[in-house]
């Protein structure tokens, strides 16, 4: 597909209202800092902003695609063409009755957990350690062995790219699976409302230290990274199947299987996605030989080749 035009362009920045940039390259926006140039990039003012830049993009016919924090996100090489639309500038977090909470999709998980945790609220100490912002985290149903959005999630509130009309979701029509929603690829999440419960503060925090503890001894520091790169197959774990074939220290590129957590790459240095792409060929290849098993990404995979 060609780059944006100049008069869609010029189209975008008459219509919106947040921060727009032009050729903003993506390796600046993900976690894992790898991924090409994205035509368009905006960060929306409000919700009113997305349905804005939405109809515009519909009318012109300019591909949106929303992204959140970018934690658990490779976007290839030749970057994204048309609009890429960055909830996380979403950011309305209100209290609603006593253990009702309203968030917006860019609200990150980490200021989720402490506003529920001083308000006394349990319900998503899951979320202790986990990156990124409800948007994605509801999309995927992101969780822990304590929980996962499902569990407290009410309704998922979505604009729809191809007229930019507000829908509203409950619990049961969202789909929620493991690691995993049924929330639709041509909607974009905008905020949610989620039902949590009274419980005492020092249990609250007792818990979510104890699951910090456990991420941070088992899970790499100080290199750029995806999180868990592939899903948990049916009672076994992604990271065991891949340490077992011997892949840890593996390197293609500049991107690693960890020697920390087998489950993660990381990029040592200058990675491209073509790097992280082909050692996950490696490590699907390694591990359907000797276990029979299909391992699938849990990271979202987005954008063109260069």
């Amino acid at each position: 597909m060609p780059p944006l035009a100049e008069a869609d362009r010029a189209a975008l920045g008459a219509a919106v209202q947040g921060v727009l940039r032009f050729d903003e390259p993506m390796a600046r926006r993900t976690t894992l800092r790898i991924g090409g140039p994205a035509d368009a990039w905006l960060e929306p003012a409000d919700a009113a902003d997305v349905q804005r830049a939405v109809a515009v993009c519909a009318a012109r016919h300019i591909p949106v695609t929303p992204v959140g924090g970018g934690s658990n996100l490779l976007v290839r090489d030749g970057g994204i063409r048309g609009l890429v639309l960055a909830t996380r500038s979403l950011r309305r977090l209100e209290r609603q009755g006593d253990t009702g909470i309203l968030v917006e999709a860019g609200v990150s998980t980490g200021k989720l957990l402490q506003v529920a945790t001083e308000a006394a609220l349990g319900g998503v100490e899951f979320l202790g350690g986990v990156p990124g912002s409800v948007g994605g985290g509801l999309i995927m149903n992101a969780g822990t062995y304590l929980g996962e959005f499902k569990d407290v999630t009410v309704d998922v509130t979505t604009v729809r790219l191809r007229d930019g009309e507000r829908v509203v979701r409950d619990n049961a029509a969202c789909g929620f699976a493991y690691r995993h929603s049924a929330l639709p690829l041509d909607e974009i999440v905008v905020m949610a409302t989620l039902a949590l419960r009274p419980r005492p503060r020092p249990e609250i925090e007792a818990e979510v230290r104890a699951l910090r503890d456990r991420r941070h001894e088992r899970e790499p520091k100080g290199l750029p990274n995806a999180g868990s790169i592939f899903k948990n197959p049916p009672d076994q774990f992604a990271g065991k199947l891949i340490e077992e074939v011997g892949l840890k220290g593996r390197r293609v590129g500049g991107a690693e299987i960890s020697e920390k957590h087998a489950n993660w790459i990381v990029n040592v240095g200058e990675a491209r996605a073509a790097d992280v792409l082909a050692l996950v060929e490696v490590v699907r290849r390694a591990v359907e030989e000797r276990f029979g098993v299909t391992l699938q990404m849990e990271v979202k995979v987005i954008g063109e080749d260069a």
